[in-house]
């Protein structure tokens, strides 16, 4: 039978866009490479696409397969459930309903529907939060030790060590040789005597001789106590520490950037029993606050190893789900011997990104600039590590199918950063084929730039060309913006310094909090995005109250939301699985007391979570209720 026009002039086309790409392969590569391509790059593609996917696959088919043999679980609410904070062009009548039902064998979701039952739980749904920058850790590190967040005096600081040494009073050896007191939070911005020094804890005789190892609030600078610099040959220290400082100006006691590496190589590591305390302790703190998921921006191999022990001895314990970036021992390095991918079934813990550095924090002068400060002119800034160093290592993670991604704070280390990521998508072996670099970046590599808080807009650009994504903590310009144009001057601020709304083309972009550097909450979060005020106060700088930049940068609640959800999911891969609400989706969402699109734009900061559920277990209620157990919830069968 004779084919119809309809279907030659398909053929046609396709024949043609055949003929069309194979004509540009081969003038791209030529006949020899592209054989040898299709040959080799080939397989090793499709296999590694299928290791990035199939425990998604497999655990979407099995939660298919098994809801029709297992009970299936339905929570209805008396409102309408939010299924996501897409733009509403972007949503599907499927995504809408009262109730949802999931699966709890597998956590994930089976269906969203509407139902007009009598059994409905009090509440807003909305998805399950995600921090797109934090660090689990660290925060559960704090969450034991010092907070110094807010002294503003030295009496301060000393008083908060006295009471936390009185509190631990019955704990042995706190303070000592085995057990330095550690803490976060000082900023010599805020105290009245300036840059601390070993002296200021030397004069009080509950504090002389202890062991303090206190981070500046960006932990790109450490203060330590006399006892520790007694540890070291002082003479013998360097005059200059390459990508960092040793302060010496009012006194010793501080070390910024990679010159911490002198005092931390010293510190008695936390055990495994510890870190596992921590861990516990920062996961409860996050749930508290609707996050049911979290990017961990710099993991040691040795803590994904614990990581992944935990969630295999006991998922009830391990209750935020983690997007994990290796940083090898040595920073800044290559280790393809002691790193490796992780994926465990369910979404528990994915490991498949590397974290690289760049420059260092703008707070102590450490973030690498194109032209002096403008408080200090004498400096640029520290790069970290050198151009060509962070080109090598971009295209060695790259090739090794490592999404990589960079901290760069200043305009220069933006710079390198970009330069870095464009020249590894413009390798073959990371972008083959004759695909175009803006094809497998947005495809394959979603390479990222972590902060990207200070970028010239010839880089900005770039970034939008290129579609690298920008990973941003809104509260960081709200903690700078006391300070950054001081710091950096008018022209820089209005044209490079913090963009949110310039920039939201590429995205959404990853929002995030950089915890313990600030606070996670995520509704503290969207309140400095959208309105760019300090969250703590609802105050914008003198000059600003209606808001720094506010119509230039300002998001909208949507937005910002849609960066605490749909942003980071896309960035970790698990787009359509995390940060919405929809078959085949993870079992995660937060139940609030109002809607947060009809709160006013000032009670957004003052939000608080009435239930967090993750794999549909309640993780979290603010009414004390204990945690149900997977299988027990008291929802019913879908029935209804």
């Amino acid at each position: 039978m004779a084919l119809s026009t309809v279907k030659r002039l398909t053929l046609g086309l396709i024949a043609l866009g055949f003929t069309t790409l194979l004509s540009a392969l081969l003038y791209r590569h030529g006949p020899a490479q592209l054989a040898g391509m299709v040959v080799y790059q080939l397989p090793n593609d499709a296999s590694y696409l299928y290791g990035k996917y199939s425990a998604d696959i497999t655990s979407l088919v099995r939660s298919l397969a098994t809801a029709k043999e297992e009970e299936v679980v339905v929570y209805c609410y008396n409102h309408p459930i939010r299924t996501s904070f897409a733009p509403e062009l972007d949503r599907t009548e499927e995504d809408q309903g009262n109730c949802l039902a999931l699966n709890p064998s597998t956590g994930l979701i089976t269906r969203v529907f509407t139902s007009e039952t009598e059994n409905k739980r009090e509440g807003y749904v909305i998805p399950g939060l995600w921090d797109g920058h934090g660090h689990l850790l660290q925060y559960g590190e704090f969450l034991h030790g010092v907070d110094l967040f807010g002294a503003g005096s030295k009496e301060e600081v000393k008083r908060r060590l006295r009471e936390y040494l009185h509190k631990r009073k019955d704990e042995e050896g706190v303070g000592g040789r085995e057990n330095w007191v550690r803490g976060v939070g000082w900023d010599q911005g805020l105290l009245r005597e300036g840059m601390p020094t070993a002296d200021w804890l030397n004069d009080d005789e509950d504090l002389k001789d202890k062991f303090f190892m206190l981070d500046r609030v960006d932990v790109h600078c450490t203060w330590v106590s006399q006892a520790i610099l007694d540890l070291l040959d002082i003479g013998k220290l360097p005059e200059e520490v390459p990508g960092g400082e040793i302060v010496r100006n009012p006194g010793m006691g501080v070390f910024c950037d990679n010159a911490m590496d002198i005092v931390t190589g010293l510190w008695p590591k936390p055990n495994k029993e510890m870190k596992k305390k921590f861990v516990r302790s920062a996961m409860g703190e996050l749930n508290k606050v609707g996050l049911v998921g979290m990017h961990d921006a710099g993991v040691l191999p040795r803590d994904i190893n614990l990581y992944e022990e935990m969630v295999g001895l006991n998922k009830g314990e391990w209750t935020v789900r983690v997007y994990a970036m290796i940083e090898c021992p040595e920073r800044n390095s290559f280790c393809p011997e002691v790193a490796r991918k992780v994926d465990l079934e369910g979404g528990w813990l994915r490991v498949g990104s590397v974290k690289l550095f760049a420059d260092g924090a703008l707070g102590s002068w450490g973030s690498a600039l194109i032209d002096p400060y403008t408080d200090r002119p004498s400096t640029s800034g520290s790069l970290l590590v050198n151009a060509s160093t962070l080109h090598s290592l971009a295209l060695s993670w790259a090739k090794s199918k490592y999404q990589v991604n960079i901290h760069a704070i200043g305009d220069l280390a933006n710079r390198h950063a970009i330069d870095s990521l464009a020249a590894a998508l413009d390798d073959l072996d990371v972008c083959p084929y004759g695909i175009p670099p803006e094809i497998c970046q947005q495809v394959s590599c979603r390479f990222r730039i972590e902060h990207a808080q200070i970028i010239h807009p010839d880089d900005q650009s770039r970034m939008r060309e290129l579609g690298i994504v920008p990973s941003i903590q809104p509260t960081h310009a709200t903690s700078d913006m006391a300070y950054a144009e001081e710091r950096l001057g008018k022209e820089r601020i209005e044209k490079e310094a913090y963009r949110m709304r310039s920039i939201w083309d590429v995205g959404p972009p990853v929002l995030g909090s950089d915890f313990p550097v600030e606070p996670p909450n995520p509704f503290e979060g969207v309140y400095a995005a959208v309105t760019r005020k300090n969250p703590h106060t609802g105050d914008g700088p003198p000059g600003w109250e209606g808001g720094w930049y506010r119509e230039q940068e300002g998001l909208s609640v949507q937005q910002a939301f849609d960066g605490f959800t749909r942003g980071p999911a896309r960035a970790a891969f698990w787009e359509r699985k995390a940060g919405v609400i929809r078959e085949g989706g993870f079992a995660d969402w937060v139940v609030m007391d109002e809607d947060v699109f009809k709160v006013g734009e000032e009670d957004i900061r003052m939000l608080k979570v009435r239930e967090t559920w993750v794999a549909g277990r309640k993780v979290y209620s603010r009414d004390g209720e204990g945690e149900e157990e997977v299988g027990k919830q008291s929802g019913g069968k879908e029935d209804l």
